[in-house]
Order: C-alpha cells, then structure tokens, then sequence
C-alpha cells in the first residue's frame, strides 16, 4: 500500500478498493466481460454503489446505468464507481457532477464538477474536458485524481497521476506531462495554476479503475515510482521511493 497524504478526508474513504463488497464487484465485472461485455448485454455499467446516490435528482436504482447527460450526487459516506465509452470514474461522497455527451451516446466528452472528488482514468482520444469552477483540463489519455473545495471559494485541487492534460486557469494554461502525480491548485485568489502536493487519492485507487478499462497505470507499466510530492517525476535507479 503506497503512502498517501490526506487533506479534509478520511482513510476509509482512500481505502475503499479494499473492502470485500468492492472486490466481489470488481471480480463479477470482470467475468461478465467488463465494459463491451456491459454494453452489448445492456446490463448496468455501475461497478459499486456504497450509500445512495441521485440520478438526476431521483435515488440510483440496482440495474440502472448512468448516461451521457445524466447529473450524479454522493451523499456523506457514498461513492460510485462506473465505467462509460472510453474513462472509468470513482466519485467520492458529498459529489456534484455532470457527465456530458460526446462522440456517442456512451462517450463521455465533458465532466462537469460543481463539488466533491472523482478519480478517472481515461483511454486515449482527443475533445474530452473535466470542468471544475476554476478550471479546464483537456484529456488526452490518462489517470486523474480531481477535487472541488466549495468552502475555499472552489478552491480546485488537480492532480496528473500520469499521462498527459492541457491545463487552463484564469487565462494561463500549461501542459502537464505526467508519470507519476504531477498536482496542481487552480483558484480565483492569487496565482490561477500553482504546484501542489499530491493529497487524497492513492496509486492503488488509480489501478483500480485503469483495470476496469483493461489497461495499466504509467509507472506499472515501467515498473518505477518516484516520491509522491506532486512533482510528477518517476525516479532513476536505485528505485527507492518515498511512498
């Protein structure tokens, strides 16, 4: 289990991939045949709902699938996890968001935050965006770690766990280039993109939901870490890392 540095959130809600009812469901979507399986049997896409969450403003039923156009909200001590077109989603509890078309119906083009957190992983393609209060991400295939703080004027926290985003805030942009957790504040007081420190979300959360795309984080792929300081850097031999 990576270290991980938590800011206004709890260890159970970081350690969520390890409880029983969550690896049961990740085993059975696996078998069932993941996403395309998901998608030609019209079965639901939702991976695991812990708590209650809202469809569009009414409760998430077992069987339902989320849509493109759909608005989600987590209430305290609820998550979702689902898998839509070509990105994979955990939405944290005390969430907002909107999931807006793109080039099909099952293709997601924008997610619009209003509050709370998600972690996505996203396949590669061009014209998708995460939207938050304060800032524009531009997705070309990666794992994302994103958080909204509505009690710091929606403060947002962003963070490249790798790959790579185009960035705009208060009409500065920049590309993040990404192997392991590059982090950003992006806020309407002082500077519009500033480093952060990689907080709230774990390595374990991201190869969560890059495994429900059939896919592999960055630094399994190389086999290297680096220090998680939000940096975004892997390290050179010997590959000793700080969590």
């Amino acid at each position: 289990m990576t270290q991980h540095m938590l800011q206004d959130r709890t260890e159970k809600e970081i350690l969520w991939f390890q409880r029983r009812d969550v690896m049961k469901a990740a085993a059975a979507w696996a078998i069932m045949g993941s996403l395309p399986a998901a998608m030609a049997q019209q079965r639901s896409n939702v991976v695991q709902l812990t708590g209650d969450a809202l469809l569009n403003g009414s409760r998430l039923q077992s069987g339902q699938s989320v849509q493109t156009g759909d608005q989600l909200q987590t209430g305290p001590g609820s998550s979702l996890i689902f898998a839509m077109g070509n990105a994979s989603f955990l939405v944290r509890q005390n969430s907002m968001v909107t999931v807006e078309r793109g080039a099909t119906l099952s293709a997601v083009s924008l997610l619009r935050m209003v509050t709370g957190a998600v972690a996505s992983v996203w396949s590669k393609g061009g014209n998708r965006s995460i939207i938050t209060p304060t800032l524009t991400a531009g997705i070309r295939g990666t794992g994302v770690y994103t958080e909204v703080m509505p009690e710091q004027d929606s403060r947002t926290y962003f963070c490249n766990c790798y790959g790579t985003v185009d960035l705009s805030s208060g009409g500065i942009q920049k590309v993040s280039e990404a192997q392991y957790h590059q982090s950003f504040w992006s806020q309407t007081q002082g500077a519009p993109l500033s480093p952060a420190p990689a907080i709230n979300h774990s390595d374990e959360e991201l190869e969560f939901l890059a495994k429900l795309m059939g896919q592999r984080t960055a630094w399994q792929i190389s086999g290297v870490k680096g220090n998680k300081d939000g940096g975004g850097r892997t390290l050179t031999p010997p590959y000793t890392t700080g969590g």
